[in-house]
């Protein structure tokens, strides 16, 4: 959708990402900018860059399940975890090459994610959540118990990332990675949206039956939808494994899932730019409350409760969750939109 009096007049300018001098200049404005972050950005904050770069493509992931096809899931982070462990044990174990290993972590995130789809040919809605939710505690649980593989709660330790006999051992070259691959997941997002498969996962989401009246095939684009969610969220498992230096199941907890879930409700479910938002707003609100506001109200009220400061960050998650759900369900996207029709500037089509 654009402003009132601006059209494309060509199919090519109508499907194109960036269609004006502006958006070209806002893009490598966004590029210079990203591309010279570590450059004057301390340790601490780049690390947080970091983070973020990594739950951007695991939010893409779970966008595209459940902002897209409509499939609520809330076992997020026990795909992740599949992935995280499928990379550590292929290339510490197997001695599998980096990037071999973070396709391998991919595709058994998928496939994992495929299994725990079949679920939703039958049920949806809150009963398919408690089904995932199911798929969490059942990866976990194998993730626990089989020791000889995982290392059970022990975990494993996992090497550096290796591209062309180049180890990346610092935060400052992990960044660039993390973000080339951020960035291709957002591509990818962006263009499956508008595309047969992006649309039959709309037309699932707003209405399966009749969805499938019109000929879309239910069985099929509802697994396709959990393959590509997991998937993305196994890379990200992995980029995650071979930055942090090692993996254990305490890592991947249930609480994780339920940030993602929020996360995309904050960002804005069913847009591109959704995920990003959402895990640039959440990531910087959890480090502030940890890194300032947790400290400060220990020196200013010493006789607070013990843990009461700690409770800060997911008491604040909450609240803000429950205050987007009321005042802007749309997330940060819609107001986004709002933002670049007022300024005249619309970038993206979504």
């Amino acid at each position: 959708m654009l402003p009132c009096g601006v059209h494309n007049y060509s199919y090519a300018k109508d499907m194109a990402i960036l269609r004006t001098k502006t958006h070209w200049a806002l893009f490598l404005l966004l590029l210079a900018l990203g591309g010279t972050l570590p450059l004057y950005c301390s340790g601490t904050w780049l690390a947080v860059a970091i983070l973020i770069g990594i739950t951007i493509i695991a939010a893409v992931g779970l966008n595209i399940l459940t902002g897209y096809c409509g499939q609520l899931s809330i076992g997020h982070a026990g795909f992740i975890a599949v992935g995280a462990y499928t990379s550590a044990v292929l290339t510490a174990t197997y001695n599998f090459p980096f990037l071999l290993g973070l396709l391998c972590a991919g595709l058994m995130a998928g496939f994992i994610g495929f299994i725990f789809g079949f679920p939703s040919l039958r049920v949806k809605g809150f009963y398919l959540a408690i089904a995932t939710i199911a798929a969490q505690f059942i990866i976990l649980w194998v993730i626990s118990h089989w020791d000889k593989v995982t290392g059970g709660q022990l975990g494993l330790t996992v090497p550096f990332a290796s591209i062309a006999g180049f180890q990346i051992r610092d935060d400052f070259h992990m960044y660039y990675l993390v973000m080339f691959v951020a960035a291709l997941a957002i591509f990818f997002s962006m263009n499956l949206a508008r595309t047969r498969v992006g649309r039959a996962f709309v037309a699932i989401r707003d209405n399966d039956l009749a969805a499938e009246v019109m000929g879309i095939n239910l069985w099929f684009y509802k697994l396709l939808a959990f393959f590509i969610g997991c998937f993305w969220a196994g890379i990200a498992g992995s980029l995650s494994a071979h930055w942090m230096g090692s993996v254990s199941p305490e890592g991947y907890s249930f609480m994780e899932s339920i940030l993602y879930v929020g996360l995309i409700i904050i960002g804005g479910l069913g847009t591109t730019v959704g995920p990003i938002f959402g895990a640039i707003f959440i990531r910087l609100l959890d480090q502030l409350t940890g890194i300032y506001l947790s400290p400060a109200l220990t020196a200013a009220f010493p006789n607070l409760p013990s843990g009461f400061t700690t409770g800060i960050g997911p008491m604040l998650f909450g609240i803000i969750i429950v205050l987007f759900l009321v005042l802007e369900p749309r997330g940060l996207a819609h107001r986004w939109t709002l933002f670049k029709f007022s300024y005249r500037l619309w970038p993206f089509p979504y």
